[in-house]
């Protein structure tokens, strides 16, 4: 594709992008796919601008409103390669109109915004702190509440692009033997500092065509996930339940941790993503999981399996605020009244899936939030209505599940699980571990 052509479809999928309510990534791969002659250069170019467009929205929509021009797809790639990348406005023309398909000649509008914007840096000191942090504006009180005097900078290192992190599945081999495999096709991969069982790629890129991927022996799971699933203390022979199991990811690290031993039922309330599993569990070889689809948190089921479990992990639907780094079109698809719902269904979610512990065994907590309302609070208002059940220390059981295995020191001194990416280099993660007395 030549250069004016690439700049088109970046317009394109932006506006797709924005007019869609489901997830970037997913609209992304929808758009690439219909337009099969793109090459894999060109659809790395595309995408590398419009997730970059995406985690610079507010600083680029700021100088945008700044210089009294409204916000789209086309003014915002356009401030981009003004602020982002440097060009002058003759560059950038030049490059909007290069080739036979391409992104149209630069209007008198463009031109003076271009001319406004050269030279300014992306970052002003003007700036609101929700903008230069990249998040919106009515969180900021809840984002102060839940990170005191480290919000500025676990949001700067929310902006940035996230490694890529990979578990190994200990039921097809070790991690010296996944760090070799991946070494063999040309990727160096470090190992992470706290999970025992995770490696880590220094950049964002396609695993699928990789063999330690293809033969299961490599997950694609950031280690804030993998210890979630060490905490767990799964052993073989119990019988556990993943209530909110998703697509898999944490189902198929307990099954490993169950060394393929025992029982354990993968829930979810949405059969499409839970068909998405199936190929994850046997390319990993994986059988000792009975998939179920629930019709809600409150299904009959759930009442009739009551008492039968020895671990119930509940990775509740969440903000997602822990991911933005992943996924930095969430942010600005998040509301309040959504997250009041969020925190509400959580409420429900976690006092439901209690019922299925039996006593002495462990209701396991989590989300990929860094907000106390998901958090904390829902632990603290779950205890109050339970009395049931009480909190376990982290710092033991770390030692005992994490540590013993070769993992890292606990990163936390109170009693639940708290990593952030500025401070842990995860995302954002927490969990608690509650016991049935």
């Amino acid at each position: 594709m030549t250069p004016g052509a690439r700049l088109a479809a970046v317009i394109e999928l932006l506006d797709e992008i924005g007019q869609q309510s489901r997830p970037a990534d997913v609209t992304a791969s929808l758009y690439l796919k219909a337009r099969r002659y793109i090459g894999a250069k060109d659809r790395r170019a595309i995408s590398d601008r419009v997730w970059g467009i995406l985690r610079r929205r507010a600083r680029l929509d700021w100088w945008l409103e700044r210089e009294g021009c409204a916000p789209t797809a086309r003014t915002r790639l356009l401030a981009d390669l003004a602020l982002f990348d440097r060009k002058t406005p003759a560059d950038i023309g030049n490059e909007l109109t290069a080739g036979d398909r391409h992104a149209g000649a630069m209007t008198p509008a463009d031109w003076t915004l271009l001319q406004a914007l050269k030279g300014r840096d992306l970052f002003h000191h003007e700036m609101p702190a929700w903008v230069k942090g990249e998040y919106p504006a009515w969180l900021e009180p809840r984002l102060t509440d839940s990170l005191g005097e480290r919000q500025a900078a676990e949001m700067a290192a929310l902006r940035d692009e996230a490694p890529v992190d990979l578990r190994i599945n200990t039921l097809k081999g070790d991690r010296a033997q996944a760090k070799a495999a991946l070494a063999a096709e040309g990727l160096q991969a470090e190992e992470t500092p706290l999970s025992p069982l995770g490696l880590r790629l220094p950049a964002r890129m396609t695993l699928t065509a990789q063999a330690a991927f293809r033969a299961g022996l490599v997950e694609v799971q950031d280690e804030g996930s993998q210890l979630l699933a060490l905490l767990c203390d799964a052993r073989p022979g119990m019988a556990v339940m993943d209530f909110c199991a998703g697509a898999g990811g944490k189902t198929l690290a307990l099954a490993a941790c169950m060394e393929n031993k025992g029982r354990l039922v993968a829930c979810d309330v949405n059969e499409r993503r839970s068909e998405k599993a199936v190929l994850r569990l046997r390319r990993a070889g994986v059988h000792n999981v009975t998939r179920r689809v629930l019709e809600s948190e409150s299904d009959k089921w759930v009442k009739r399996q009551s008492g039968m479990f020895d671990r119930v992990l509940v990775d509740a639907p969440c903000s997602g605020s822990g991911t933005w780094r992943r996924n930095p079109d969430a942010k600005w698809r998040l509301s309040e009244q959504g997250l009041a719902e969020l925190t509400a269904l959580q409420g429900r979610i976690l006092a439901s899936a209690a019922r299925l512990v039996k006593p002495g065994g462990r209701l396991i907590y989590s989300t990929c939030s860094l907000l106390a309302e998901e958090d904390q609070r829902q632990v603290e208002a779950f205890l109050a209505a339970h009395a049931d059940f009480h909190l376990l220390p982290l710092p033991p059981l770390w030692a005992e599940t994490v540590t013993a295995r070769g993992g890292g020191a606990c990163p936390c001194d109170g009693d639940m699980l708290v990593l952030s990416p500025a401070r842990d280099k995860t995302d954002g993660f927490f969990a608690a571990i509650l016991e049935r007395r």
